[in-house]
């Protein structure tokens, strides 16, 4: 498992009280491992809450909610505390990606959350589309409370961009210099003067773009990989387009299947690095990065990608996929690109790197952009609207 940010690791207010994984239940068909597996889970989870102090608030994220919001419930009566549930998604839509809409464990996860969500004292939701689904469907009144980048999400100076980048080179190809320069320290996209000790970015460098991902079904990876072919072709036809480098961070269940993928495209002027990262990390390579790509398509529509929140906070730009609720948070020609197809995203992609890395032109006027909306942090934000509440 990933540990958490060292910010959420130093805090006093902060204690991480860890669940066992449960291991060994795959006896017996699906249905009843699934059902054990609930079981269980409640029993383990209304223990540990209830060895600690006795809190005034409980505060949930929802999903993952089964068995989460039923267990923090009875937590909650039986000291006398007010639940929040803190509505990213719906779990029921998401699993309906794999089991269809229709399935009978997804009709009991609806009516489950549906049931539960009405109990709690207080609702926070992450879009306005949300807010509305909530009260339409379920009859849940709650605020809205976007999500917003944490303080360390920002522009990173050259200084760091080298150090992160030799650092990277250790184990990835992609950010090794194209060319050693013996009276400089040298990665892919910058070079250390060996006398001065002055970082300077490397001249005919290639754009750096990235993607993060959970690697689950609502994000369509293969998307990416095809508008990447068409890059490659408008290279080989002429186009004056920078080599790319693309970094794809994350981990989940179909890493391997794309992997596969990507193993099987010969290009030559593009790379594709799919890294694990340290919490200290991510942040760092998204303040350096030239580009953000997002293939997040909510299972409800109605939630948005918390990493597009994270590379705004970086004043990156994002050309992100198309979904009901998306214009919220990208301002299309403004902050970013929306497209529906690879082929599009293609066209985006050639039109922001012609040139590159001349300063004018889109890609700068959007960061500029961003620059400039200087946008409330995740503790203001919270102190805006949630304290109000409490």
């Amino acid at each position: 498992e990933t540990r958490p940010h060292r910010d959420v690791l130093r805090s006093e207010n902060i204690r991480l009280v860890p669940v066992a994984e449960l291991r060994g239940l795959r006896v017996g068909p699906k249905l009843f491992q699934y059902i054990l597996k609930v079981l269980v889970q409640s029993v383990q989870l209304l223990y540990t809450l209830l060895r600690i102090d006795q809190p005034s608030y409980i505060l949930l994220q929802n999903p993952p909610g089964l068995p989460s919001i039923a267990v923090a419930w009875v937590a909650g009566l039986l000291w006398g505390s007010k639940l929040i549930i803190d509505w990213h998604n719906y779990g029921y839509t998401i699993m309906g990606l794999s089991h269809g809409r229709s399935h009978p464990l997804v009709l009991v996860a609806k009516w489950y959350e549906k049931l539960f969500g009405r109990l709690s004292d207080y609702n926070l939701c992450v879009t306005d589309a949300m807010k509305k689904d909530l009260w339409v469907n379920f009859k849940i009144k709650a605020v809205t409370l976007y999500d917003k980048p944490a303080s360390y999400f920002k522009e990173t100076p050259l200084d760091l961009q080298h150090n992160l980048y030799m650092k990277l080179a250790k184990d990835y190809e992609s950010f090794k210099p194209r060319a050693v320069n013996p009276s400089a320290e040298r990665s892919a996209f910058t070079e250390r003067d060996g006398k001065s000790g002055n970082v300077v970015k490397t001249r005919g460098r290639p754009a750096l773009l990235i993607s993060s991902t959970s690697w689950t079904e609502d994000e369509d990876f293969s998307v990416l990989l095809r508008a990447l072919e068409d890059y490659e072709r408008f290279i080989k036809e002429g186009a004056k387009l920078p080599a790319l480098v693309c970094v794809i961070t994350g981990k989940g269940p179909l890493k391997d299947y794309y992997n596969g993928l990507i193993q099987k495209l010969h290009f030559k002027h593009i790379q594709i690095c799919t890294p694990w990262l340290e919490a200290e990390d991510y942040p760092l390579l998204l303040g350096s990065a030239d580009l953000g790509v997002c293939l997040h398509k909510s299972s409800s529509g109605l939630d948005l990608p918390m990493k597009v929140v994270d590379m705004f906070g970086c004043c990156l730009p994002v050309c992100a996929i198309h979904f009901e609720c998306l214009h919220e948070l990208v301002k299309h020609n403004e902050n970013g690109l929306i497209f529906r197809d690879s082929k599009e995203l293609a066209e985006q992609l050639k039109m922001l790197f012609l040139e590159f890395p001349t300063l004018e032109g889109k890609l700068h006027s959007f960061r500029e952009n961003l620059r400039a909306s200087r946008q409330l942090r995740w503790d203001e934000s919270w102190d805006q609207i949630v304290l109000p509440l409490l």
